[in-house]
């Protein structure tokens, strides 16, 4: 049986795209019976969990990290040698860049030196985890140095694999120009059934208009950092309330380290409402489908699953002026791009946008979700495994 085994430190029980992509993937397989894929999971301990004649999870004791992070972290051979001489797979997948490719590469080696070794570039870690904090912290030319660094210590990890997959054009032109294993591009998907204008709560309206039909709604269920634009937002709020004469309503989901500021805003503020962490993705959906328009404010998305979802509800968008969320909005027309990132420049993008023909961009980015499906994109991975996999047997 063609087999698949795949590897990835990025996964938490409460993650985000990740995670989402991995569930996604688990349930595409579980159906299928004529390849069997593995999903190593990082855990408390260790066991194996068979899900169908497709499907197998395989529990690894992996070390956790202190603190409210819920992230562990696979990087002895011993943690990855059992798995491959149990299932001797055909195709390796590796999702986190940090000590695990180097480890696998060279368990693989020995174990299964057939099988081909792709990776997915989950995250854009030399531009978001390391230029961008470098930069803030001791000056550009540092950054830009870092970055250097960054790619030189990837190119190492990813040394030997057979390629890597991306999700965004941008992130894929400049793995390309740091001379990374070649890029395929494969883009993730959006469950447009669950995420669907017709999941509009009209409850949940009402309650958020306050009595004010004119009042903008909006949902803002991102990870709560700099990085999605948590401080924009709340920077630019009163201002958005000058120039619209009505405070919006604004609410939160999710948890992060500017949690506190956001209880502040909600205690200063009337209209802006936190919901906690939303594990349900009916709950999600409802939110998505029932506000004004939604922000993707992050200009280092390597996809962005929570755009897609919230496109496909029927939201126009603010758009980050690079990465993911600007091709999303530039190739829907259902939005409007982040031209500066200070709060004054979001507050007249959100002004603008809202003012705007409306309705038509909430049409197009539905028109524009329905294009991409999780079916479509396991399909079109599958497709490449066995094409990389065909082409290395018969070299």
């Amino acid at each position: 049986m063609f087999t698949i085994v795949d590897f990835n430190n990025f996964w938490s029980p409460s993650g985000g795209g990740v995670r989402r992509y991995h569930l996604q993937k688990m349930a595409f397989y579980e159906s299928q019976e004529e390849v069997l894929s593995v999903f190593v999971m990082p855990d408390s301990k260790t066991y194996t969990e068979q899900k169908s004649k497709g499907l197998i999870i395989e529990h690894v004791e992996a070390y956790r990290f202190p603190g409210k992070w819920e992230y562990r972290f696979m990087w002895r051979p011993s943690q990855i040698r059992p798995v491959l001489e149990k299932y001797k797979p055909q195709v390796i997948e590796v999702g986190s860049p940090y000590i695990l490719p180097t480890v696998v590469r060279h368990v693989a080696k020995k174990v299964v030196p057939e099988a081909i070794l792709l990776s997915f570039w989950h995250a854009d870690f030399p531009i978001t985890y390391v230029q961008r904090p470098v930069a803030n912290k001791f000056g550009r030319t540092l950054g830009i140095l870092a970055k250097k660094v960054a790619f030189w210590y990837a190119k190492q990890e990813f040394k030997h694999f057979d390629g890597i997959q991306v999700s965004c054009d941008e992130v894929l032109k400049r793995l390309e120009k740091n001379h990374l294993p070649k890029s395929h591009w494969i883009p993730l998907g959006c469950d447009i059934k669950m995420f669907s204008p017709e999941k509009r709560d009209e409850k949940l309206v009402l309650q958020l208009k306050a009595g004010r039909p004119e009042r903008l709604t909006i949902f803002f269920p991102h990870r709560f950092c700099e990085e999605k634009g948590i401080e924009l937002l709340l920077g630019a709020y009163p201002l958005i309330a000058e120039k619209l004469g009505c405070e919006p309503a604004l609410v939160f989901a999710g948890t992060g380290p500017y949690l506190p500021q956001v209880e502040e805003a909600v205690q200063q503020h009337s209209h802006i409402q936190y919901a906690g962490f939303i594990s349900s993705i009916d709950e999600m959906a409802r939110h998505y489908a029932s506000v004004d328009l939604g922000l993707a404010l992050s200009g280092w998305e390597t996809f962005g699953l929570s755009i897609l979802e919230s496109m496909a509800c029927g939201n126009a968008l603010i758009g980050a002026s690079t990465g993911a969320a600007a091709e999303h909005v530039q190739n829907s027309g259902a939005g409007v791009i982040l031209r500066k990132r200070t709060p004054e420049a979001l507050a007249d993008a959100i002004v603008e946008l809202y003012r705007s023909d409306l309705s038509q961009k909430k049409a197009n980015a539905r028109t524009y979700a329905e294009k991409f499906s999780w079916n479509d994109c396991f399909k079109r991975q599958l497709d490449l495994y066995k094409q990389i996999y065909n082409q290395k047997r018969n070299a």
